[in-house]
């Protein structure tokens, strides 16, 4: 019987390449598959999540440029806001009036309590700004991890392939490229699983990566913002 009758156009379909892989071989397109859906719902999440916190942070910044007064804003915002920047005002005018209830702030106490007051406003709007930061850096370790080790998933698969399809040519003692074309077609389609799920993976990384820095760069300048307007005040109250 000539061992290539069996092998036709619908041998190459994608579908029947993976129905009809070793299982070690399907075991890896399963992995790559279920990564890349993974990293695919991250990415979706990470697009949704970075716009909606970017939106907030920009209405409120209109709203603190607007000459409004910030114990109005503050007020506006409510008692647990869900973003950082309305919690980061909360917490430094917060800071504010505790050493103003507190009396450090009489022309008597300034030059000696303003400079640890504004130490103290620091260290809490560096403690929002890291946990922010945190947040929103949120999954991008998943698609790290399927940028870098999908292709080399990938190409396991791929070796393994090669070697079923040298082990056929062994078995049949046939060298003719129509006993192998099967094995070496499942094995290079490991090799593009792993390319899909890896290629997408690494250009949203890098993506967001940017972006969450971006994002934490301007929660640092609107910390920067509000230490200069408590130091302002300290200084008009002298």
């Amino acid at each position: 019987m000539d061992p290539t009758a069996a092998v036709t156009p619908e041998s190459f379909n994608l579908i029947h390449l993976f129905m009809h892989a070793d299982w070690v071989v399907r075991g890896v397109m399963l992995g790559l598959g279920s990564a890349s859906l993974w990293s695919w719902a991250v990415i979706i999440d990470k697009l949704f999540r970075l716009g909606a916190i970017n939106r907030a942070a920009d209405a409120f910044e209109n709203k603190v440029d607007s000459g409004r007064g910030l114990e109005e804003i503050a007020a506006e915002a409510g008692d647990a806001p869900r973003h950082a920047l309305p919690r980061m005002l909360q917490a430094a005018l917060r800071e504010w009036r505790e050493a103003r209830n507190k009396g450090l702030l009489t022309p008597g106490e300034a030059d000696a309590q303003a400079a640890f007051l504004i130490q103290r406003i620091d260290r809490v709007l560096d403690a929002v700004i890291a946990r922010e930061s945190q947040r929103v850096e949120e999954g991008l370790g998943t698609l790290a991890i399927v940028a870098t080790a999908s292709p080399f998933i990938g190409l396991f698969g791929t070796v393994w392939g090669i070697m079923n399809a040298f082990q056929s040519i062994a078995i049949q003692k046939n060298t003719n490229l129509a006993v192998v074309a099967p094995s070496i077609a499942q094995a290079l389609f490991a090799t593009a699983i792993g390319l899909a799920a890896a290629i997408p993976a690494y250009i949203a990384y890098n993506k967001f990566s940017t972006d969450a820095g971006k994002y934490a760069a301007r929660l640092e300048g609107f910390a920067d913002d509000l230490v200069t307007a408590i130091q302002r005040r300290v200084a008009e109250r002298k």
